[in-house]
């Protein structure tokens, strides 16, 4: 019900469109519609291969990114090991030298020989520090330094808090004199693991490291970060040591993809991870890969845009030629309304189903000029005439009944009443000839039934008792003249029953919606009828005859649904009802 009543909602504004309107804008949603789902559907399916296709790449990118890295953290940590596994180191590390100071040179020379080797076959690695506690033991401050305050703040000695001879790694942000450091972290505590003996450190350039991404990120960002989330490489170096800055988790699992947003951009994020727990990371704003696809469809749009236009352009005008023929249709069927039957004057609208309509127009008009002019003419002469007949039969009856009442008193004495029961019938007679015209105001007709009932109450005195109830706003309306005299008349034949009491009769008028309907009410003897409104039977009955008469005029003007009704019953009374238009 509800989806009815809105899609009527809906629909109530296209009623009163002009056809043309309608059939332009239903045509034109007919091409529009599969145009736009052609252009959204070639741009998202052009977006949909592009973001696979560069998922699909920039995986194989951080795993390749992911690959190197572990290679080259594996070298780092295996060289690390060695030094911390070195027990020859440990004991020139943590000899006491103060008893005989000339031991540290064979420590040194050992040192050198061992770090110099490292470097030599690692040529990536910037440079390698092992800082200790002895004391007895000098440092050079390039392979051997001191754990001083200074090293105990920097970032390499505060990651190894907890690492129980684990490697760690940090990088170093650029310094005015110094670029940007990957730094290895150990701490060398293999005798206890509470209680070091020196930190190892190997320095790597940053941008050693970044030389694994560098050719991926001309068009995207490509970094490296740790398992707590720190940038450890990146193009950008303000980066280093930051959190990466992406308001969305990563997703469980060692690598996928997700969409976020970085740096108030739009972008897609893919992303693996290593065996150590740091995840090589792109990310690709969708501008950058989209662009083709925004390119491909304005370029779509574009074309889309410049067939629409011819195509409303041809809808138009086959919208116009074909509704101008539909209201040529329409003005023939006005003018045959107006009963203009002649449309010769129109041209021919083709031979099509326009053209044959026009054309069974035509003829239509023609045939219904011929029966208007041979039946439907003929047809209200016979109706007028019918009218005029009906109405000449009333005045005799009623001029024979009203003399013979002027007979009969006349017979019995002379009474000065008999002046007045001429005039009445003279005054009657001047309203109902009504100069020849077939209706009257109701006012007219209750002061002629005034009058008929003024004659008759010199016959029966106070056996007739009238009483008027009318509602003076149907006074001015029309109705057809000796409408209630009839009833009034069947009253005083039929319905006194007892000579010493009467009958008492109740004119009523007043109005029923658009109607007006008038009653005439007795309380005498009543009738059966065989219907609760149905006439009674004319035949030789002068009062049935009355009561057809002017329920046939009243049809044969106002039309079926106005006329004469009955309700009566044996004993009580009757009720009949007249109905005209209240107009």
């Amino acid at each position: 019900m509800r989806m009815r009543k809105l899609s009527g909602w809906l629909m109530k504004p296209l009623y009163n469109w002009r056809l043309r309107e309608k059939l332009f804008v239903m045509f034109l949603l007919g091409g529009i519609l599969p145009l736009l789902f052609f252009v959204l559907y070639s741009y998202l399916t052009i977006r949909s291969e592009l973001s696979d296709q560069m998922v699909a790449n920039s995986a194989s990118t951080v795993a390749q990114i992911n690959s190197n890295l572990e290679n080259k953290l594996d070298t780092y940590t295996k060289l690390s090991a060695t030094v911390y596994l070195d027990s020859t180191l440990r004991a020139y590390l943590t000899n006491d030298y103060s008893k005989d100071p000339s031991l540290f040179v064979d420590a040194y020379k050992y040192i050198n020989n061992s770090f110099v080797n490292m470097l030599t076959t690692n040529p990536d690695i910037d440079s390698m520090s092992i800082y200790i506690n002895n004391d007895t033991l000098p440092a050079d401050d390039l392979f051997i330094k001191k754990t001083d305050e200074t090293f105990r703040g920097s970032l390499a000695y505060k990651s190894l808090s907890g690492s129980f001879g684990n490697v760690r790694f940090v990088t170093s942000p650029s310094e005015p004199d110094t670029p940007p450091m990957f730094t290895l972290s150990r701490m060398l505590n293999i005798n206890s693991m509470n209680n070091a003996y020196g930190v190892l450190t190997i320095n790597i350039l940053e941008s050693d490291i970044f030389r694994l991404m560098e050719k991926e990120s001309s068009d995207k960002t490509v970094l490296i970060m740790n398992e707590q989330g720190i940038v450890m490489s990146a193009k950008d170096k303000s980066l280093l040591n930051q959190p990466i800055g992406l308001p969305d988790v990563f997703p469980a699992g060692s690598g996928g993809r997700f969409d976020s947003t970085y740096n108030g951009e739009h972008v897609l994020v893919v992303y693996n991870t290593t065996k150590y727990g740091w995840k090589s990371v792109s990310l690709i704003p969708y501008s950058s890969f989209l662009s083709k696809a925004n390119l491909a469809a304005k370029r779509i749009f574009t074309y889309a845009i410049a067939s629409l236009a011819v195509m409303a352009l041809l809808i138009y005008v086959t919208a116009r030629l074909f509704t101008k023929r539909v209201e040529t249709l329409v003005g023939m069927m006005r003018r045959i309304e107006k009963e203009e039957f002649e449309l010769t004057d129109i041209r021919p609208l083709g031979r099509d189903e326009i053209g044959q309509i026009g054309n069974a127009l035509r003829k239509m008009g023609q045939r219904l000029s011929s029966l208007i002019s041979d039946v439907y003419k003929k047809e209200i002469d016979k109706r007028e005439a019918e009218l005029n007949v009906l109405q000449a039969q009333i005045n005799p009856h009623f001029l024979y009944n009203s003399l013979a009442s002027i007979s009969s008193l006349a017979i019995r004495n002379a009474d000065p009443r008999m002046n007045k029961m001429v005039t009445d019938l003279a005054k009657f007679y001047r309203i109902s000839l009504n100069k020849g015209k077939n209706t009257l105001s109701v006012h007219e007709e209750l002061q002629l039934t005034r009058y008929y009932i003024s004659i008759q109450q010199v016959r029966f005195g106070n056996l007739l008792r009238v009483h008027f109830d009318i509602d003076d706003a149907v006074l001015p309306c029309p109705i057809i003249k000796l409408t209630l005299q009839p009833f009034v008349e069947n009253c005083i034949n039929h319905a006194i029953w007892d000579h010493e009491r009467g009958v008492n009769i109740t004119i009523r008028a007043c109005r029923d919606g658009s109607d007006i309907v008038l009653k005439v009410i007795d309380d005498g003897m009543g009738m059966r009828l065989r219907g609760d409104s149905e006439l009674p039977q004319s035949g030789d009955n002068l009062s049935g005859y009355g009561i057809r008469n002017v329920d046939n005029r009243i049809k044969l003007l106002y039309g079926e649904s106005y006329g004469v009704s009955i309700f009566s019953r044996l004993g009580i009374g009757t009720t009949v009802s007249i109905r005209i238009p209240g107009r």
